[in-house]
């Protein structure tokens, strides 16, 4: 066989062989968020089973906080504000209708103060001592109110990352051996108490749809569950 032939046997195969090779490459990259996906809800499924729940109650709890935190239960008698909007710098004026109230999030507030409830009582029944449970709970209040801000005519918001980090700090200093409850009770019931219920006098003057576990700290309350399950499952 010549040297121009094998040259050219050479580069047929490497072109068949590069592309196929960078296909399967493109595709692992495609399905890598998927399969971490997978290994993370494998993970807090482990998790929530160490706390007692089962994985299809994980399912079924997760789904319902997520198409929760869309539903707002009436804690008031809801009033419609009709007003005008200025619209093409100011030139048009709309119709804007807006809803005044008080409400309580189902996914933000509701569900996760039954499971913090639900988790009390299995520490206390497993013999644990629940005051670090408390103490760190009311340090997630402080801090939480601390850091929360109201802002007129949107409601009370706190960023994200601070009831998830500190909920857990506070769960492996104070309470260690039983970390994954102490995190999740804390970062829920103190997020919604410091952020929410100690806010919501002066939110209510500003007027507004306001809800207790809402937009404003609901992904907060949210990542809790997600490291209190983590802790569990590690």
């Amino acid at each position: 066989m010549s040297l121009s032939a094998i040259a050219l046997r050479f580069i047929c195969t490497t072109m068949f062989f590069i592309p196929v090779a960078f296909l399967i490459f493109i595709a692992f990259i495609l399905f890598l968020p998927i399969l971490f996906l997978l290994g993370y809800f494998q993970v807090l499924t482990i998790g929530f089973e160490n706390l007692g729940i089962s994985s299809g109650a994980t399912t079924f709890l997760l789904f319902l906080i997520l198409i929760g935190s869309g539903i707002n239960i009436p804690l008031t008698k809801k009033r419609l504000i009709y007003g005008e909007e200025l619209r093409f710098f100011g030139f048009f004026r709309v119709p804007k209708i807006r809803a005044q109230g008080l409400f309580i999030n189902l996914g933000g507030a509701v569900v996760p103060v039954l499971l913090s409830v639900y988790f009390l009582f299995r520490v206390s029944k497993a013999g644990f001592d629940l005051e670090p449970i408390f103490l760190a709970t009311i340090l997630m209040i402080i801090i939480s109110k601390f850091l929360s801000r109201v802002i007129p005519g949107k409601g009370i918001s706190l960023p994200i990352l601070i009831p998830p980090i500190f909920s857990a700090l506070f769960a492996l200093i104070l309470a260690p051996d039983f970390a994954a409850p102490s995190a999740f009770i804390s970062g829920v019931l103190g997020t919604l108490i410091g952020a929410d219920l100690l806010n919501l006098r002066r939110a209510q003057r500003f007027g507004g749809f306001l809800s207790i576990g809402g937009a404003g700290v609901f992904d907060g309350i949210f990542l809790v569950g997600m490291v209190s399950a983590l802790l569990a499952g590690f």
